[in-house]
């Protein structure tokens, strides 16, 4: 059992940053502790999605979380009496979490046939700055753009 730890950490070290970007995608999408059928459905959508967009398919995939991650976020503060929505900058790794978490949820809600039509569908939507997940990154900013005010609440 060590053994093949060590063999896929040394694998996972090996890989490109967009290898490792999409085999954490591929974790989100499983359900149930079904890795392959989520591994073959997100294979078949990033070749759906190489195909009609033209680029490789890690550099699509790349593009389109680039265009979903959010910068900004707002968080409910208590003081006083009042409840205030804090805008507050976000980590990388939350950005990158909150980008898989739309990109699926908005992949599940579209009307196509498959999930895996879905996925490649809001896939060349975010790379193409369109589609559900990237209004949604916008609606994210345009809170924390509007409630700046409160900013110096911050801690």
């Amino acid at each position: 059992m060590a053994t093949k730890e060590i063999v896929v950490e040394s694998v996972m070290k090996d890989s490109s940053k967009e290898e490792q970007l999409a085999a954490k995608f591929v974790n989100c999408v499983m359900k149930a502790g079904k890795k392959n059928a989520a591994r073959k459905v997100v294979n078949h959508a990033l070749s759906i999605a190489e195909e009609k967009v033209g680029e490789p398919a890690l550099d699509v995939f790349k593009k389109a979380v680039d265009n979903i991650r959010p910068s900004v976020e707002v968080k409910s503060r208590r003081i006083g009496g009042s409840t205030y929505q804090v805008p507050t900058e976000i980590r990388t790794s939350r950005q990158t979490a909150l980008a898989f978490r739309w990109l699926i949820n908005y992949s599940r809600s579209r009307s196509e046939k498959g999930f895996a039509m879905k996925l490649a569908s809001e896939l060349m939507d975010a790379y193409n700055q369109r589609g559900g997940a990237v209004k949604k990154k916008e609606d994210t900013h345009k809170m924390a753009e509007a409630n700046k005010a409160f900013a110096h609440f911050r801690w």
